[in-house]
């Protein structure tokens, strides 16, 4: 896991060459909405994804993940389905589904039954390298996404710029991340992190959560700004040591959500100690996500080092899928 975290920005350069090179073919239909669909480490790529274009993209865009899609779903619908196995039985139904309504169908995997799907229907496909754990490849599932989107005349911005930016941006501050990671995860070892962020930076939350659960075996929960403040400010209430907030900040996040963050660290320093502030780094949306999700993964692994753990062991998961298979 460790080299896999490592070769974060090499991932995303290979990703970047693999989709730039991807035969991909134009929609009979014009495209009036999107449909993303992908669980776990195949499918935070499309929460993040969608956060990063929304004031680019004219097209609403949905995420789902579970078996079943909405019911708007129709044949001006895109529907991208992710899945790094190839084999992620609720991205399969999704696909089953989208193809029942005629929608246009795009594939994001390294293999398995939806390769095979994609290239016998001659959906659009990117292929990525495979053999990693899903939740490592990001690296490698995510850029696609936007060329995807490209292709369909969807977005306009220069995405594959921004993302080659990014790789500068880690790769120049790679000691000084490592460095930052190591201190969070000293005063996160043995709490229980309570996660905050921009609502417009949600998917970073929600990855550094996932990261958490699987390479350290932790629970923790995440929650944005400003929603939290309609609801679960009202639930610190009592003195509690175990918890520790790790806030995920950007220096353009809206003024108004800034004065909320700052009002709301003096409500959690009544009742825990561990208050963490994390900056991005980068000029845009893409730079600042990609540089914070690569700081929360080494958090995450370091976490599990710490506790001196099998990082990389998901057997409980693997046990649930046995069960499955069953059915």
């Amino acid at each position: 896991m460790k080299g896999l975290i490592e070769d974060f920005t090499k991932h995303i350069a290979n990703s970047i060459r693999i989709s730039d090179g991807a035969n991909l073919k134009a929609a009979p239909n014009n495209i009036n909405n999107v449909l993303i669909c992908g669980l776990g480490g195949s499918g935070i790529g499309g929460t993040v994804v969608a956060q990063v274009i929304a004031d680019d993209i004219q097209v609403p865009v949905t995420i789902n993940k579970d078996y079943k899609i909405p019911a708007f779903v129709n044949e001006n619908t895109l529907v991208i389905c992710c899945s790094y196995s190839g084999n992620t039985e609720e991205t399969i139904e999704m696909l089953t589904h989208a193809e029942a309504k005629n929608a246009e169908i795009a594939c994001i995997t390294s293999g398995g039954k939806i390769e095979e799907i994609a290239k016998a229907k001659k959906y659009n496909h990117i292929v990525i390298p495979g053999g990693h754990p899903p939740r490592s490849a990001f690296g490698l599932s995510f850029p696609p996404l936007f060329f995807l989107l490209k292709n369909y005349g969807l977005l306009t911005n220069d995405y594959k710029a921004q993302l080659q930016n990014a790789i500068t941006t880690i790769n120049t501050a790679e000691e000084n991340i490592i460095k930052e990671a190591s201190a969070i995860t000293e005063k996160l070892f043995n709490k229980i992190p309570v996660i905050y962020a921009d609502a417009n930076y949600e998917g970073v939350a929600v990855r550094f959560r996932q990261q958490v659960n699987e390479n350290a075996k932790m629970l923790c929960w995440h929650h944005v700004i400003p929603e939290m403040n309609h609801n679960e400010l009202v639930g610190w209430t009592t003195k509690n040591e175990d918890l520790a907030v790790i806030i995920f900040r950007n220096e353009d996040d809206y003024f108004r959500t800034q004065k909320r963050m700052e009002v709301n660290k003096t409500v959690f320093e009544q009742y825990t100690s561990t208050i963490i502030e994390v900056y991005s780094k980068g000029n845009s949306r893409l730079e600042k996500a990609l540089y914070l999700i690569h700081l929360g993964d080494w958090v995450s692994y370091l976490l599990g080092e710490k506790k001196g753990i099998d990082i990389t062991e998901v057997d409980v998961i693997t046990n649930l899928k046995n069960q499955l298979a069953n059915l």
